[in-house]
């Protein structure tokens, strides 16, 4: 596993224990590495150890158009003096939470839940706009509300781009669906849809409950599929 650290473009190869704390993670979990040459922050998740990257995910290596970037800070020389890259890892260790809910009494009883299970929720103002902010962030969790979208679930964009994630980084993404057509817990209808959970509008008010309950019972049945193909990667 090889990554490039953002600021200064050193490649580096994590060590050991780096990549068993990258294993070790949860969905939507992250972790950071400080680069010894620039002390940049490396942001580093599970995803990175399934395929050969030599970038950290969120940095596109193919040409774009050029940016105004505001210069990084002075280096750190605690870490200029070590060639450990186990020295200082960061955990960001509050979950963040999509929500794409029409503002309504329904995304504050989601709101509340996320909250309540320790996410941070984050809203966006167009399906444009979060998939934009999913190419850079790793979301633990993306509620969508059948009616988001005009046309449903079918004819909508951000459900077409949650189907079509590429499943290293959509694994680690607990993918809710909320909508009057749902049944609560129904696995099979949570299949069909590419989703992890559906919920219907009725049960709103138990949302938090439905999603404490439902995340355990997603990780008991697939967390063993995902340490074999960790394995493999």
């Amino acid at each position: 596993m090889i990554v490039t650290c953002p600021i200064c473009q050193k490649k580096l190869k994590p060590s050991t224990k780096v990549e068993e704390s990258l294993r070790g993670l949860g969905p939507g979990k992250s972790l950071r590495i400080n680069c010894p040459q620039c002390g940049g922050s490396i942001p580093l998740d599970a995803s990175m150890l399934d395929a050969d990257i030599s970038s950290p995910r969120g940095y596109d290596t193919s040409p774009a158009p050029r940016m105004v970037v505001k210069p990084p800070p002075p280096p750190n020389l605690a870490a200029l003096n070590t060639s450990q890259l186990e020295g200082k890892v960061m955990m960001e260790d509050i979950p963040r939470a999509l929500i794409l809910m029409p503002d309504s009494a329904d995304r504050r009883l989601a709101t509340a839940a996320m909250e309540a299970l320790g996410y941070k929720p984050v809203f966006v103002q167009s399906p444009e706009e979060a998939m934009e902010k999913m190419q850079f962030i790793t979301y633990a969790s993306v509620i969508l509300h059948s009616r988001y979208e005009e046309g449903g679930l079918e004819n909508g964009k951000f459900h077409q781009f949650m189907r079509a994630m590429n499943m290293h980084k959509r694994r680690l993404v607990f993918y809710i669906l909320i909508g009057p057509e749902f049944h609560t817990f129904y696995d099979l209808q949570a299949l069909a849809c590419s989703a992890n959970l559906v919920v219907n509008d009725r049960e709103m008010a138990q949302l938090e409950m439905i999603v404490r309950t439902a995340i355990p019972q997603y990780e008991a049945m697939f967390g063993m599929i995902m340490q074999e193909i960790n394995a493999l990667g």
